[in-house]
């Protein structure tokens, strides 16, 4: 058994370190509200604009743009990783790139080419040892992210679309539940999917465009794309604080534990010690 001094000391090193986790786990907490309110303030402009993208994709435009078409072959996809720039949030990240990674194997079992748009450190240090082709990458977005910022990540995935280099493209986020519950997403963005217009009536209709239907379209679509990676990105904040709040409280209660549990092997060691110490006492008092 260790002695009372290196007892002693586990245990303030340990009551040291549940400082820091019950601190962590209040920012996150805090943090976790204002992510929140954000996801919830963007959810209408997403949800509305998904659905205008749904009754173009039913509509008999003029124009057919190219994120509306499937093609009838695919030979390389690209997906848009999107993780957190931190750890110390239980298995967040590892959930996302585990299910990532199995989509991606299938990809390739298929003989399919795949490329990626990290959005977080995680991601691109996983994907870089990983030997991913990546694309392009963005890190510490910070508490505020903003869309301009994602514009251009997002932009090469789009021109490599347009281009005709990968044939699908796909969200991957973690999607929040609730505090309990984040839920690791992967989403197509690119052709529309076929359930995009889903309850949407498909009788032939069609909007009015000015100037024209292309120019109107060739800006919709590209802002819809850059609204999903946003949406994904204060999804995937919102998830991360939830997630450390969790994992900073379960460090902290073990550590109360582990406090407990030491405490009572330093009262052992330290009864012990007296014990002993009498012991010598009177054994020291016979001999005389």
């Amino acid at each position: 058994m260790a002695g009372s001094k290196e007892i002693r000391d586990k245990i303030k090193s340990i009551k040291n370190t549940r400082k820091i986790t019950k601190a962590m786990q209040m920012v996150a907490a805090s943090k976790m509200r204002r992510f929140q309110d954000r996801m919830i303030a963007a959810r209408p402009y997403a949800e509305r604009i998904r659905r205008v993208i749904g009754h173009l994709a039913h509509a008999n435009p003029e124009y057919r743009h190219p994120y509306l078409v499937t093609r009838t072959e695919t030979k390389n996809v690209g997906y848009v990783v999107i993780t957190s720039d931190r750890g110390l949030c239980g298995g967040l990240n590892s959930n996302l790139l585990r299910t990532l990674t199995l989509k991606m194997r299938e990809a390739q079992r298929d003989g399919m080419g795949v490329q990626f748009c990290s959005v977080g450190t995680k991601g691109s240090v996983f994907l870089k040892r990983s030997g991913a082709k990546i694309v392009s990458s963005i890190n510490h977005l910070g508490d505020t992210p903003r869309i301009v910022d994602l514009i251009g990540v997002v932009r090469v995935m789009l021109d490599a679309y347009s281009t005709g280099a990968i044939d699908r493209l796909y969200l991957v986020y973690n999607r929040f539940v609730n505090t309990m519950t984040q839920t690791p997403t992967i989403e197509q963005i690119l052709p529309l999917p076929p359930d995009a217009g889903k309850g949407v009536s498909k009788h032939p209709w069609d909007y009015l465009y000015e100037p024209d239907a292309k120019a109107v379209l060739d800006d919709l679509l590209v802002r819809f794309t850059e609204s999903l990676v946003y949406q994904g990105v204060v999804e995937n904040m919102a998830s991360e604080m939830a997630s450390r709040m969790v994992a900073m409280k379960a460090a902290s209660d073990n550590a109360a534990t582990i406090i407990d549990e030491l405490q009572l092997a330093y009262n052992k060691a330290r009864q012990a010690a007296v014990t002993q110490e009498l012991s010598e006492i009177v054994a020291g008092a016979a001999a005389v």
